[in-house]
């Protein structure tokens, strides 16, 4: 066997040139470099099997229905229900039937950057898709649930072609023109509503990170309007923005004091 530099093993490696006879050769190889190289090839090759294993599982649902005769599978997710500022977010999909992209995944368990560079290839790939931005002001009017109805019926309304079955993360829309079904922790279930949970949490981080520019302090770039520590704090010291929603418990606080010590100066 040809003897390599651990420099040029590296390289070969990390182009996948290297076939499994050679790799099994190399395992004789008691050079520490060379052992450490193929511990990594083990490692990665292990997870490529995990993630094909998990994009198997999260496509159940889409097969299923693909052998049932459905043709355009929508998943709908949303992002925000839980922040104490900023809209709520809903997104739909029609994935296209041999679509793949492994490491797909709720897409709260993915990195900043991997989510932005799934979002891009959802887009690009998608039959069709949806997102649709409610409001702090609609939310206040009509409830966070409400709301998030709202978005995710606007989402698939935006479809084209419209979808034969819709797959939905824990919530039940009663008024949609096809079958549905509602999935417990759907973003981990299944591809179409992980797919959905991206292209909803991008847009709504992007929004965020809009807002930070003008309300800094508040920290809006990193908490996303989640009630964290700094941004309570903020909304104590300087009050509520406009973009903050005034029926959530710990903002309608703020409003009373301001209103009480209104009333007071009076």
């Amino acid at each position: 066997m040809e003897q390599h530099s651990i420099a040029v093993l590296k390289q070969l490696f990390e182009a996948d040139k290297l076939d499994e006879t050679y790799i099994n050769e190399l395992k004789s190889d008691e050079r520490k470099g060379v052992q450490k190289l193929i511990e990594r090839y083990e490692r990665k090759k292990i997870n490529a099997i995990r993630l094909e294993e998990n994009f198997i599982r999260m496509s159940q649902y889409e097969k299923r229905l693909y052998d049932n005769g459905y043709q355009y599978i929508a998943g709908i997710d949303e992002a925000g229900r839980g922040p104490l500022a900023g809209p709520v977010v809903a997104a739909a999909v029609i994935l296209p039937r041999n679509f793949k992209l492994l490491g797909l995944n709720d897409s709260k368990q993915l990195k900043e950057e991997t989510r932005d560079e799934y979002f891009t290839i959802i887009k690009d790939e998608a039959v069709s898709y949806g997102i649709s931005i409610i409001d702090n002001q609609t939310i206040d009017q009509v409830n966070i649930y409400e709301a998030t109805k709202l978005a995710m019926y606007d989402a698939v309304n935006q479809l084209d072609p419209e979808p034969d079955h819709v797959l939905i993360d824990a919530v039940a829309l009663d008024q949609l023109s096809c079958t549905s079904e509602s999935i417990e922790k759907g973003d981990q279930e299944s591809i179409s509503v992980a797919a959905a949970s991206i292209l909803a949490k991008v847009t709504r981080d992007g929004i965020m990170k809009d807002l930070h520019k003008a309300y800094p302090a508040y920290g809006f770039a990193s908490n996303m309007g989640y009630g964290t520590k700094q941004h309570t704090d903020m909304l104590a010291e300087r009050g509520i923005t406009p973009y903050h929603r005034k029926s959530f418990a710990p903002v309608q606080s703020v409003v009373r004091q301001v209103a009480s010590l209104d009333s007071f100066g009076q």
